[in-house]
């Protein structure tokens, strides 16, 4: 407790210096990224952990390595070894399911905060508020007594079309890292685990359960790893789940490269290997791939892999007893590390609580990325305004629950209409339409659940007296706001979407409103990229929002009305169209038994910017309710060693006449390198606070080692020598300077 202590008190009084020096505006005070760091697992109490080993029976350790409810993994009651409690959590701490199958508990006390989804999170490009996230989820998770969340999902978004999108960070390895790790570190400051998911190359739920995918050594290492690393190495995560799909013709849960070799023998890592339910295929081969504990879905539980059958060949002696050993002392370990045993000073936690919706109202507010502002249409001026339109279906709905997979049981979550009635005059009539109905094709649903290609099938026609009254609507007020985009029924885990076309007929509907009144903000609330263009060329302002989480109505008439200024950045591109993303031009999504990723490194906007395809929003791309001047950008130095570091300078300006928050976006280049690169990739960043008329000068120290790539032949990362090019900008697509550096 003292070093938590003292831990606090030295973020405390971080915090207090950043603020005064904010307060003071002063033109010459610097901002840096924070650096994250997690707790190693300790060996403190392995002779404690081997006399527990050496007085089990062989069923006792068995029944650790196993299942033996929906979310706990066995323990031994008579030598006080508790079960290992999990939980579902990417928005938050899922409610209470019945020990044997996935129905409710229908319990009174499980209610908890909805949490902002990764998409979210990520567009925020704010390790502040990743630390937030995770420390806050980690205290409602401790307050539920659990030991692991089973989050965070750090996957790549691979393809726009991709269920899980909304709920994976990024299309980049490194913004990925920057914002995992912090995550990480605020759970597991808790006294809880982090199951970092889904380990690896998991990047489409088409045929996820047996797809074999193919990805070249350099691509695996430079794209699909670096995130996972990271949570590892930085943030010391105590336990990662092996994915459903094969990788290089082995299932991941079995699959000895990646859970031993990578994972264990070159990352160091010390936790626990867990399964995504029913991803085990093996019982001795599993063991040995380095697997720890197989989770699954309803059937008896004796009847896992690694329960009976595992009893079975240790007494044939298929398998050593000194091998199952090895992974009961893994389990113990992390079970001391988190003081579920050996301890009393374990964090007690709080849930739902006033101060947790504010931490999702502070994630919300930072992710909304504004699209388009012309002629300032945003933030709504109110004087003269007597009546405003709120139209779409999207305006009421609730996402903490839907879809297939994890959602929270919630007694607040604010939606867009709640949130503009909550902070709207009482004298403004808001005329509400719902303008479009949300409705599944039940004849040609796809198999949900049974992982097809084919997502929901939407009906697109409109809804005749619907589209009337939202027409109604916009001609007799002053301004129209329309919510339009997605939801977590349409968006899921377990099928991917068949296309970017916004569904249940809201383009034309748009388009109609539009035209009867052009004042027409479009907001949509969605996890990924969707086709719309033509709405952007005519729609005066275009709002991105999220599923933002308890607050996220709330967070979302502020950025509106202007209380708060928008400062969300893109996380991923927005292509104008699905051939133009790198999975879809290369033919090469969704795959069939077999998923080869062709497009190789040129993932996301390196694809974009290398064959220099024109995205509709490029990645890291959002507007401000205030305009930023780059000044002054420099380099520490014109040359650089291999174990150096390179400070990048540059001097932030709000010209505007509105305070505000940018995010400085450094990519770096090297055009005359002897192996193929991208056109270029992000390798720093830092969101920073500026008043109107002040200025910060914002400091990216940036490794030299971060400009390595990954010798396959001689298996390891080099730094090649020579001259690169520093971009400074705030988007992959706005580079406002460059600077060249030499590595020696």
């Amino acid at each position: 407790m003292k070093n938590k202590f003292i831990y606090f008190s030295a973020v405390l009084a971080v915090m207090l210096f950043v603020s005064c020096k904010n307060e003071a505006q002063s033109s010459g005070s610097e901002t840096a990224q924070k650096e994250y760091q997690g707790k190693e697992i300790g060996s403190e109490h392995d002779a404690e952990i081997d006399k527990l080993i050496s007085q089990m029976t062989l069923e006792e350790k068995i029944g650790m390595l196993h299942g033996n409810s929906m979310f706990t993994s066995g323990g031994v009651k008579r030598l006080g070894i508790p079960e290992l409690k999990m939980a579902d959590g990417p928005l938050g701490v899922r409610e209470e399911i019945s020990r044997d199958n996935w129905a409710p508990a229908g319990l009174t006390n499980d209610f908890a905060t909805y949490y902002p989804a990764g998409g979210a999170l990520a567009a925020t490009w704010n390790a502040e508020m990743a630390y937030t996230f995770g420390n806050s989820v980690g205290q409602e998770l401790r307050a539920r007594d659990k030991d692991m969340l089973l989050s965070p999902a750090i996957n790549m978004v691979r393809s726009p079309l991709g269920g899980r999108t909304y709920e994976y960070m990024s299309e980049d390895p490194f913004l990925n890292k920057k914002i995992a790790v912090p995550l990480v570190v605020g759970l597991q400051d808790n006294d809880v685990m982090a199951c970092v998911k889904h380990f690896a190359a998991n990047n489409q739920e088409t045929n996820r359960d047996f797809v074999d995918v193919q990805i070249d050594e350099r691509t695996l290492r430079e794209i699909y790893l670096p995130a996972f690393e990271a949570t590892v190495k930085e943030g010391h995560a105590y336990a990662i789940m092996g994915a459903y799909n094969k990788f290089r013709g082995e299932y991941l849960c079995e699959n000895d490269y990646m859970l031993n070799k990578i994972l264990r023998d070159e990352w160091g890592f010390k936790g626990v290997v867990v399964s995504d339910w029913a991803a085990v295929h093996s019982t001795v081969k599993t063991l040995q791939s380095g697997l720890d504990i197989e989770m699954g879905t309803p059937k008896p539980f004796n009847e896992f892999f690694l329960a009976d059958k595992l009893i079975a060949a240790a007494k044939n002696k298929e398998i050593s007893e000194a091998e199952i050993d090895k992974h009961v002392k893994r389990i113990l370990r992390v079970l001391f590390q988190v003081k579920a045993m050996g301890s009393k000073d374990r964090v007690k936690g709080s849930i739902a609580t006033e101060a947790h919706y504010q931490d999702a109202y502070k994630i919300a507010a930072e992710a909304v990325v504004l699209l388009k502002n012309e002629n300032n249409a945003l933030p709504l001026k109110l004087d003269g305004i007597k009546s405003i339109a709120v139209i779409g279906n999207n305006a009421t709905k609730k996402n903490a629950l839907g879809g297939f997979g994890a959602g929270v049981k919630t007694k607040r979550e604010i939606t867009p209409l709640e949130g503009l009635k909550n902070r709207l005059p009482s004298s403004i009539k808001i005329n509400y339409a719902e303008g479009y109905l949300e409705r599944y094709d039940e004849k040609n649903k796809g198999n949900l659940g049974n992982i097809t290609s084919s997502g929901p099938v939407t009906i697109d026609q409109l809804d005749p007296a619907k589209v009337q009254e939202a027409v109604e609507a916009a001609k007799k007020s002053d301004v129209a706001v329309i919510f339009a985009g997605s939801n977590r029924d349409y968006e899921t885990e377990a099928s991917d979407r068949r296309n970017l076309k916004l569904p249940f007929g809201q383009e034309e509907l748009i388009q109609k409103v539009l035209a009867v009144n052009p004042k027409t903000i479009v907001v949509f609330v969605a996890g990924a990229p969707f086709e719309i263009e033509n709405i952007s060329k005519k729609a005066p302002a275009v709002v991105w929002s999220w599923f933002n989480g308890s607050e996220g109505g709330n967070a979302l008439a502020d950025v509106l009305l202007g209380k708060v200024n928008p400062s969300g950045k893109l996380p991923w591109t927005m292509p104008k169209n699905i051939m133009d993303s790198p999975a879809h031009a290369t033919n090469s999504f969704p795959g069939g038994k077999t998923v080869n990723y062709a497009e190789g490194i040129l993932i996301g906007y390196r694809w974009f910017d290398t064959k220099n395809i024109a995205p509709l929003y490029p990645f890291g791309y959002g507007l401000s309710y205030t305009a930023f001047a780059f000044e002054n950008a420099k380099a520490d130095k014109v040359s650089y060693a291999a174990n150096e570091t390179i400070s990048v300078s540059v001097e932030v300006k709000n010209t505007g006449k509105a305070d505000g928050k940018e995010v400085v976006q450094l990519y770096t280049a090297k055009s005359d390198s002897k192996v193929a690169r991208a056109a270029q990739e992000l390798k720093g960043f830092s969101k920073v606070f500026v008043k109107a008329g002040a200025s910060q000068t914002v400091t990216i120290k940036v490794p030299v080692k971060e400009l390595a790539y990954y010798d396959v032949a001689a298996k390891k990362w080099t730094v090649e020598p020579g001259k690169y090019t520093l971009k400074v900008g705030n988007s992959s697509r706005d580079i406002k300077k460059e600077i060249t550096i030499t590595i020696k």
